[in-house]
């Protein structure tokens, strides 16, 4: 599966960005099928789960985002999105689209940066 993240971008503390992770070349067409995940990493820091959103649609978040983000998916579109609201300046990083059919390899989007000014 190949994936493109959108939706980046520069953004005062308190405001909101939404990102967007577009599929393509799914396995048979089955994108429903996949785990979908936001990932994100600050420069120095390793990689870190922001949130999961599983194939069943349930959600799973990382507890500094918890009330603040969401994830979601449409399916038919073959999106996965990230709804970031009251952004922090620790939110600031890039931002990751991954994907995981069943217990196959993952794959990674390029990656979309999200800056916050304080």
């Amino acid at each position: 599966v190949q994936l493109q993240a959108s939706g980046g971008g520069l953004v005062q503390a308190g405001g909101s960005l939404r990102l967007s992770c577009r599929a393509s070349n799914t396995i048979f067409n089955t994108f429903s099928l996949y785990n979908m995940g936001w990932y994100r990493q600050a420069p120095g820091d390793q990689r870190e789960l922001v949130a999961d959103i599983f194939s069943g649609g349930s959600t799973k978040y990382d507890d500094s985002v918890k009330g603040r983000f969401t994830i979601s998916r449409d399916n038919d579109k073959k999106m996965v999105y990230l709804q970031m609201n009251s952004l922090k300046p620790e939110d600031a990083a890039v931002y990751y689209c991954n994907a995981q059919y069943k217990t196959g390899p993952e794959s990674w989007g390029q990656g979309t940066l999200v800056t916050v000014s304080s």
